[in-house]
């Protein structure tokens, strides 16, 4: 069974071709594309996402990007014959386009032309998200659905970030109710941090999450007042790395917002305005110091790490969890993953944490289609489908 996954949330458009085991007894399933189109290069001048133009590349790069997956995972088919639409079809499909004229032209030059690919169903990122960006993505694939008569699965982002962390990690076989259940699941990046208990598959509690800034946005305006452009997290990392305690004279001190706090809510605005505040009390010449910056980027990194880990071990401990979940962008920081895995163990020892690849701590269609399996059940009709920017978990 072959499914195709798309995922447009925020500023990476994405495509996977997963083939998922019949029956959730056997454990193995196959990525056979999971090709995403980034779009860092063009946001870096605002240093952000733009939300109207991140749905302007959509819009431009979802008929490639299907066509990058289908050519990989040897599924692209030209037919030996010029195709021609009914027209009672095309008038729908320029219906469901009709917001995305770009989009509506590539797909007419490209769709029609190829064969339906050996696909069982569509699994759809609806939310949380930007929502012209989900929109985007939602239109394209409701006009494939309707192409290829196709159901259509709706994902919520949130989870599949969670199962992020089972992508060539886990054998299904492993996901016992029982043995594997309840899991503390933290899902950190740009635009959410959220501390959730996971009680079953499509069973979750959330039980914090930040009341302002995400960590990950914490992190891009950090990088944004030392000049270090965008995006702020690998940036703020690759500086960090470089920092020698010996190379200043002086000591960084910043605030751990909300880490003794009785709840497991996070905060992070905060700590970038201590940033702020640091950067400005420096003279001009040590603000331009490479050794003071290295210094500030090694202290926020460390802030939001301790935060972080403080709150995920004590919701893991006051619920008994038997596994902890990383996922989101801001996971594929180095020195989180080491300071998360060394601590659980030490503190945990009873409990597996379970931390994306690299490549799949990012926004990507292999996560979608992984919640995909999970959810399979609950197919809708493409006419159903709506985005949902504020897409709830739980």
């Amino acid at each position: 069974m072959i499914i195709l996954s798309v995922e447009t949330s925020c500023d990476d458009t994405s495509i996977a071709l997963i083939k998922f085991p019949a029956s959730k007894r056997r454990a193995c399933f196959d990525i056979l594309a999971n090709i995403v189109s980034s779009q860092t290069e063009i946001h870096k001048k605002w240093g952000g996402v733009y939300p109207t133009l991140a749905k302007r590349e959509h819009q431009k790069n979802l008929i490639p990007v299907l066509e990058k997956a289908l050519k990989k995972s040897r599924e692209l088919k030209i037919k030996n014959y010029k195709p021609q639409i009914e027209e009672k079809k095309l008038k729908i499909l320029k219906k469901i386009l009709e917001r995305e004229p770009e989009l509506l032209n590539d797909f007419l030059n490209f769709i029609p032309k190829i064969e339906k690919p050996k696909i069982k169903a569509i699994a759809l990122t609806i939310g949380p998200g930007l929502e012209p960006c989900l929109w985007t993505g939602i239109n394209f694939a409701k006009a494939l659905a309707f192409f290829w008569n196709l159901p259509i699965i709706p994902i919520n982002h949130i989870e599949a970030h969670i199962f992020a962390g089972f992508i060539d990690k886990i054998n299904f076989q492993d996901l016992k109710i029982k043995i594997f259940f309840p899991a503390v699941c933290l899902v950190v990046s740009g635009g959410h941090t959220q501390l959730i208990l996971m009680r079953n598959f499509g069973r979750y509690k959330i039980l914090g999450e930040t009341q302002d800034d995400a960590a990950g946005e914490c992190l891009d305006k950090t990088a944004r007042i030392l000049g270090l452009g965008y995006p702020g997290g690998p940036a703020i990392a690759a500086e960090a790395e470089k920092f020698k305690s010996s190379d200043l004279n002086f000591k960084i001190n910043l605030p751990r917002p909300m880490i003794k706090s009785k709840d497991y809510n996070f905060s992070f605005s905060g700590l970038k305005t201590a940033v702020l505040y640091e950067f400005k009390k420096r003279t001009p010449q040590i603000r331009k110091n490479k050794k003071y910056i290295r210094a500030v980027c090694a202290e926020t990194q460390q802030a939001v790490i301790d935060v972080l880990l403080y709150k995920t071990l004590k919701a893991a401990k006051n619920y008994g969890v038997k596994n902890i979940i990383l996922g989101g962008g801001v996971t594929a920081n180095q020195e989180l993953r080491k300071q998360f895995e060394k601590k659980i163990k030490k503190e945990i020892p009873g409990s597996k944490i379970y931390i994306p690849t690299l490549e799949f701590c990012t926004d990507n269609a292999a996560m979608t289609a992984m919640a995909y399996f999970f959810h399979q059940k609950e197919k809708k009709n493409w006419q159903k489908i709506k985005a949902k920017a504020d897409l709830r978990i739980g």
